[in-house]
């Protein structure tokens, strides 16, 4: 790192990618980050190309001398890397498709993270970055893996317990998009705002909210019993929490707990739309198609408002928060996906969890937390049963653990449209799930 730091961002056509560019130019003094490689599949070329141009714009605008490479030749692009970042897509939008209207069909929510959809988003998505993990420890062994891939929660939980690199770490935009968002509705600058977050990756929780180190806790809860004033994100409807729930529930939710609190709304909302055949899934496709086509222009050297329409706000903000603390050994509090380690103890020590850790140049500490509170204990353990199971059978590609799996979720309702439901989605998405070949001839 001493002529500059490498950085490797694995999914590199992905629309996300000149937010994050856009992230290293502004910390480019405190990040002096000398080559950028961005990396996808044969497939992801043509995106690739459009992505990688837009960022050398964007970089001679800036006029830093950042390289940016472009390749489909992951392993050439490893090689020396200090920090690998993964933001991919196995089988692409089309993928997230099924993976939001199979379920639906079968009356259950559809939903890219959670449910049968994240059951295989992971199962298609865990093979590959085990894979990158298996080529890190030869071609960068002092790099730190840092993933965005969703699910991010079981994927984190996978390379820790089968991956051969141990320095992995989850990222997700969402707590420190509910922070931007809590700290505009309370009316503080967002540095004076503090939130104890603890739980799992689309299952956090805020414990405790302090500004300028005092409790607001009760004040945030009344805000969110507000109908008018709701903590959510671009791809989850904002459908209101009961006053009476929050208060008594006396923590705060993140957005994808409607899925879990609000099951029969947002399902009833997500039937509505397939009978029209908007599913986020085809929203999102849509806003791509759009971005793309701007991100051609020539003339474009910035990063185009549209992008947080997308659903990524604060999605660079995190990443390079992450990267920026570790090169700079900071010591700061930020809220990540790492192993356990205690913090949590009522889940296992090697498990994945998302906690406030304490960031330094050795890595996330996390920040002990003791018992969870007994009224979302339990379902935060049921969705790490999920996560653990689920990671096992893409790594197996045991039919057995994938119907497991998918029965332990809350979001699959019913044993027998849980087995109607893998089969057909095994069919759907077996170009992307080459572990279970025997299983789709056997079962």
């Amino acid at each position: 790192m001493e002529n500059g730091i490498k950085i490797v961002t694995i999914g590199g056509g992905s629309s996300y990618t000149p937010e994050f560019v856009e992230g290293l130019i502004k910390r480019y003094d405190e990040l002096p980050v000398r080559e950028l490689w961005l990396v996808d599949i044969e497939a992801g070329k043509e995106k690739l190309d459009i992505v990688g141009s837009l960022a050398r714009r964007m970089v001679k605008k800036a006029g830093l001398p950042m390289e940016i490479h472009l390749t489909t030749d992951r392993r050439e692009a490893l090689r020396g890397a200090d920090f690998v970042t993964t933001q991919m897509r196995v089988g692409q939008l089309k993928a997230r498709i099924q993976d939001e209207r199979l379920p639906i069909k079968y009356g259950m929510i559809g939903q890219e993270t959670n449910g049968a959809g994240g059951l295989f988003k992971g199962m298609r998505t865990i093979p590959v970055l085990l894979e990158i993990s298996e080529d890190m420890p030869e071609l960068c062994p002092d790099a730190w893996l840092i993933n965005f891939t969703n699910p991010a929660g079981m994927v984190t939980e996978a390379l820790l317990r089968y991956g051969s690199h141990p320095k992995v770490v989850g990222v997700c935009n969402l707590p420190i998009n509910t922070k931007m968002t809590l700290a505009r509705l309370l009316g503080v600058e967002v540095e004076r705002l503090e939130i104890d977050f603890a739980g799992l990756n689309h299952m956090v929780y805020g414990l405790d909210v302090r500004v300028d180190g005092e409790s607001v806790l009760n004040e945030v809860l009344d805000i969110m019993s507000d109908p008018e004033k709701q903590v959510s994100m671009k791809n989850i409807a904002p459908l209101p929490w009961e006053p009476g729930f929050i208060k008594s529930l006396g923590i705060i939710p993140c957005p994808y707990h409607r899925y879990f609190y609000k099951t029969g709304d947002i399902l009833e909302k997500q039937l509505e739309e397939f009978k029209t055949g908007t599913t986020r899934a085809e929203v999102v496709q849509q806003l791509e198609n759009e971005l793309f086509e701007l991100y051609k222009d020539e003339h474009l050297a910035v990063k185009p408002p549209q992008l947080e329409e997308r659903g990524g706000a604060y999605y660079s903000d995190a990443a390079c928060n992450l990267i920026s603390s570790i090169y700079n050994d900071r010591g700061d509090i930020q809220t990540l996906n790492v192993r356990n380690d205690g913090a949590l103890s009522d889940l296992p020590r090697e498990s994945a969890v998302e906690v406030n850790c304490v960031v330094t140049k050795a890595g996330p500490k996390p920040v002990p937390v003791g018992e969870l509170p007994v009224s979302v204990s339990g379902l935060v353990q049921q969705i790490k049963s999920f996560e653990r199971v689920a990671a096992e059978a893409s790594v197996t590609g045991s039919y057995e653990k994938a119907l497991l799996a998918m029965t332990i979720n809350p979001l699959v309702t019913s044993d027998v449209k849980a087995k109607q439901l893998l089969d057909e989605m095994l069919e759907a998405h077996k170009e992307y799930l080459p572990q279970f070949d025997g299983e789709l001839t056997h079962r």
